[in-house]
């Protein structure tokens, strides 16, 4: 980090935090959305403590990123605004910027990697910005934004190493102080650190015996690095399905923020991040990303993997950051299916037949009395390995109820003979 850097660090961490978070929910009215806090009887049953979450997912551009570019770009002169802004992004950053720039009455210009899905870069054109694709990766867009700033004169609006956009991201933090005032413990996903970072400035200025707890998926362990050195450590490589927190380079200045403020940091991995993306469909008809799921994939593991989290005696009233809800539909079927695998909702195994009439009969019939959907069926009269010197290879998927009665349909199907072989 060079002198400059550091020195700007310094400076906004002696800002007025109180007064400029305030400033910051004052811009946002009528523009950012206060969500509403939902609580949530099933996983207040499944963790043992309340849960009360906090639907960023909800919120105007489907993330919290609203908040942060929208209070930096407020902050802006109209001397600044005329130049133009200028950022990249890969996700919800960009609208974010888009839809705030389009309020401020400013043009935006979005730059990002060629990679990045059709249907992000529409979304962020319907809100009125310029998409520039350039590059392959997100580095290459974000560093030829930075070079637009430069030589044009654009005005950059950082992802999240910036002082407005931390104080846009702490607004949720105060929302969640006045709405649940009997809050004590706050789960945020960690990526870049902005929304991390606003979270534990508004709650440990405001009210610092609320503990603030980070999320990370096991693939992106740039914060768990960083916070263990003391110093900024970039990961070598992120390895996760939540692209929204995978960040190889946490923020500078989110990172002196969380180095003071944040309690404790929990790992999450990627099945328990899935498992809560079709729980929030299921339980609440909710969408929820990747990267907003983190936060709640952490709540089930508070006990034993934070320490801060399970030495405080009392009852635990905890307010999980959905971050977003931005997530396609392609994923979105996969997710699912992950999900109802690992739920033991679906189960495909292979059995070997005689290879004589009847035989698909009688698992059919087994299969019904067990009370399991077929989902689908091949019955392939080559791919057996000659365990009957007539052979047929069946491969099944069924829809099941639970481990208990997968248990229950491979122990009839031994029963009658058979000797299934469990793929998933």
């Amino acid at each position: 980090m060079s002198i400059m850097e550091q020195k700007d660090v310094l400076k906004a961490l002696q800002r007025d935090h109180a007064a400029e978070l305030k400033l910051a929910a004052k811009r946002l009215k009528g523009t950012a959305r206060h969500t509403e806090i939902i609580p949530s009887p099933a996983l207040s049953d499944m963790t043992g403590h309340e849960i009360l979450l906090k639907p960023e997912n909800l919120q105007v551009t489907g993330s919290f990123k609203i908040r942060g570019a929208y209070n930096k770009i407020a902050s802006l002169s109209e001397e600044q605004l005329a130049r133009g802004i200028v950022t990249a992004s890969a996700g919800n950053h960009a609208q974010g910027v888009a839809y705030a720039a389009r309020e401020r009455g400013a043009k935006a210009t979005i730059c990002m990697p060629q990679i990045t899905p059709p249907l992000k870069v529409d979304a962020t054109k319907a809100y009125g910005a310029d998409v520039v694709l350039y590059g392959d990766v997100f580095d290459e867009a974000a560093a030829h934004a930075a070079e637009l700033a430069e030589t044009q004169g654009m005005i950059y609006v950082p992802p999240f190493d910036d002082y407005e956009v931390i104080c846009g991201q702490g607004t949720i933090g105060l929302e969640i102080l006045e709405d649940v005032p009997n809050v004590t413990d706050v789960v945020v996903p960690l990526g870049g650190g902005g929304l991390g970072a606003g979270v534990a400035l508004a709650i440990k200025t405001f009210k610092p015996e609320v503990r603030v707890i980070g999320a990370i998926p096991e693939g992106s362990p740039a914060w768990k690095d960083s916070l263990a050195s003391g110093h900024v450590s970039p990961a070598d490589q992120v390895i996760t399905s939540a692209e929204g927190v995978a960040v190889k380079h946490p923020g500078d200045l989110p990172f002196a923020l969380l180095n003071e403020f944040l309690d404790d940091l929990v790992t999450v991995s990627e099945r328990d991040i899935n498992e809560m993306i079709l729980l929030m469909l299921e339980k609440h008809k909710l969408v929820v990303e990747a990267a907003g799921a983190v936060s709640l994939a952490a709540l089930e593991h508070l006990n034993l993997r934070s320490r801060k989290f399970a030495q405080a005696g009392g009852p635990h009233v905890v307010v999980p950051i959905m971050s977003g809800g931005n997530i396609d539909t392609v994923t979105m079927g996969a997710v699912i299916q992950k999900g109802m695998i690992a739920r033991g909702r679906i189960m495909n195994f292979e059995v070997e037949l005689p290879d004589t009439p009847g035989q698909l009969v009688k698992v059919a019939t087994l299969l019904a009395e067990q009370r399991a959907n077929v989902i689908a069926l091949d019955h392939d009269q080559f791919k057996a390995s000659g365990h009957y010197t007539n052979a047929v290879s069946l491969g099944v998927t069924v829809e099941t109820n639970g481990p208990e009665h997968i248990d229950r349909i491979l122990a009839a199907l031994r029963q009658a003979g058979f000797q299934p072989k469990r793929i998933y």
